[in-house]
């Protein structure tokens, strides 16, 4: 069996992770892409825990064995399988310890060609934390402003689609940072470290080093943006305040958290407008919900906007000096204006 260490095989080409652990420990977070094939289940790994603290690590071994034996030809013909795909498998569990050990000799003693990662998760988690608290010293954010619904997420998204380096944090933490903001997802928000692991994975496999990014609080969601990327979101560098008439940021707000919905949306609306009686008061309020009622989304979506949002909001979109300000209006033209931009500094920067 061949071992490797977390540096050197996330460089490796054509590769899978495969994850032993529980499939608990796996939706808490997991090396971007892994594939999931746990050896034990939730249930069967807390009673192997207990067997071990109250009676020992031999009887914990013969009762692991019970629960992997009628499993193992199964995983074993799974693996095989990811191997004709993938020219490298990396197998790994928590710590690089008995579960991914005994599964990896296992596999290599009949053939397979495997590496086991050193340090298992663990190993991978530590990476991902001092990439994080280092990355921003060689990393240069090119952040993207503007009120509610002039289409920044849109952008970043156009702009992943033309090969240019991205971080979404709205789409990684499955949340626009708003009361509204779990509406246009139709997932549950990541844990605090698979949030972490999304941002990680942006940076680490991005092509250079000036990356498009929302300004976003530090909170986005049920999740907070790490201390060093918050940082290189605030700090001076490059910013561009992106502004559109007000028309267009209805209609694109109604056509998110609206128009594209099922019904069942409007009656998650009304319980959202609901939570605004303490900040708005109830009369505020309940005009909101009867213009909701009265399916006037517009009028009403204007009325948050010009009431609520923008003054809200302004003080924080005001208080950058900007490199340039783009009325987008048109996709395109936004988007050549945006890339051209992104071009410049990184000239600027090789000139320098």
């Amino acid at each position: 069996m061949k071992t490797i260490n977390i540096e050197d095989a996330l460089k490796l080409k054509n590769t899978i992770f495969i994850d032993v652990r529980t499939e608990k420990e796996y939706e808490d977070d997991h090396i971007l892409n892994a594939h999931n094939m746990p050896l034990f289940s939730n249930d069967e790994h807390h009673e192997i825990g207990t067997i071990y603290k109250t009676q020992g690590k031999h009887e914990a071994i013969d009762r692991g064995f019970d629960f992997v034996s009628p499993k193992l030809k199964d995983m074993y013909r799974e693996v095989k399988e990811l191997s004709k795909q993938y020219e490298h498998v990396i197998i790994y569990c928590a710590r690089g310890g008995m579960r991914s050990g005994s599964f990896a000799n296992l596999l290599a003693s009949i053939g397979i060609d495997i590496y086991k990662l050193e340090g298992g998760y663990k190993s991978y988690r530590n990476y991902v934390i001092d990439y994080l608290s280092n990355v921003m010293k060689k990393k240069q954010f090119i952040v993207l402003h503007g009120l509610t619904g002039v289409g920044k997420t849109e952008l970043l998204v156009e702009l992943e689609k033309n090969n240019i380096d991205v971080v979404d944090l709205e789409q990684m933490a499955k949340n626009t940072g708003s009361v509204f903001g779990f509406i246009t997802f139709d997932e549950k928000p990541p844990t605090q470290k698979t949030f972490e692991t999304r941002i990680f994975n942006a940076l680490y496999y991005s092509k250079t080093d000036y990356v498009f990014i929302e300004s976003e609080s530090k909170r986005v969601g049920h999740v907070l943006v790490p201390n060093e990327i918050y940082e290189g979101i605030i700090r001076d560098g490059y910013h561009i305040l992106i502004e559109c008439d007000i028309e267009d940021r209805v209609k694109r707000l109604c056509k998110d958290y609206i128009y594209d919905r099922d019904e069942g949306n409007i009656d998650i609306l009304r319980e959202c407008i609901g939570r605004f009686k303490k900040r708005l008061g109830n009369k505020k309020v309940e005009e909101y919900l009867q213009m909701l009622e009265e399916e006037k989304y517009e009028e009403l979506v204007e009325k948050y906007l010009v009431e609520y949002y923008d003054p809200l909001y302004m003080h924080s979109v005001q208080q950058y000096k900007y490199n340039e300000v783009i009325h987008f209006k048109d996709i395109n033209d936004t988007m050549k204006e945006l890339i051209n931009f992104h071009k410049t500094a990184r000239k600027g920067a090789e000139e320098c």
